[in-house]
C-alpha cells in the first residue's frame, strides 16, 4: 500500500531530496546562490565552490551524492574537473552534471567523453534543475 501511495504522490513525492548532498561548482556567484537557494528549499545540503581546485578538496571532505560543474571556469575548467572526479575510484560513481551557457553538440559530446552524466544549459529554471537532480537520483537507485 505504501508503494502505491509513493507512485501517486506526484512530483514532490517521487524522490525525496531531504539531506541529499549536492556540490555546486561555478565561478558565477549568481548561479551558485540561485541554485543553492532552489536546492536548499527542497531539503538538499548544498556545498558550493568557485572553481575546480576548490571543489576537489571539498569533494573529499563532504563526499557529495551529486555534483554540478560549470564548464567555463578559470584555472581548472569543468571538463578537467569532471575527468579528475571520474578517474578517482572513490568518486567515479558520483553523478556529474555539466552546467554551461553553451548548448552545442560538441560541448555535450566532450562532456560525455570526460564522464559527465547529464548536461544542463544556463540559465536554468527551478524545474529544470530539480528534474536533473531527480533523474540522477533515479539512475543511482536503479543501479
Amino acid at each position: 500500500m505504501s508503494s502505491e501511495e509513493n507512485t501517486e504522490g506526484g512530483k514532490e513525492g517521487d524522490i525525496g531530496l531531504d539531506g541529499l548532498k549536492v556540490l555546486l561548482i561555478d565561478d558565477s556567484r549568481t548561479i551558485r546562490r540561485s541554485a543553492e537557494t532552489m536546492l536548499s528549499r527542497e531539503g538538499c545540503e548544498v556545498i558550493t565552490a568557485n572553481d575546480g581546485f576548490e571543489a576537489l578538496s571539498l569533494i573529499h571532505k563532504h563526499e557529495p551524492s551529486l555534483i554540478f560543474v560549470d564548464i567555463m571556469m578559470p584555472r581548472l575548467d569543468g571538463y578537467q574537473t569532471c575527468a579528475i572526479i571520474k578517474n578517482n575510484a572513490r568518486f567515479k560513481s558520483v553523478p556529474v552534471v555539466m552546467l554551461t551557457s553553451k548548448d552545442g553538440l560538441f560541448d555535450k559530446a566532450r562532456g560525455r567523453i570526460v564522464g559527465s552524466d547529464h548536461y544542463l544549459t544556463k540559465p536554468f529554471t527551478r524545474d529544470e534543475l530539480l528534474s536533473a537532480v531527480r533523474e540522477q537520483i533515479s539512475r543511482m537507485e536503479a543501479a
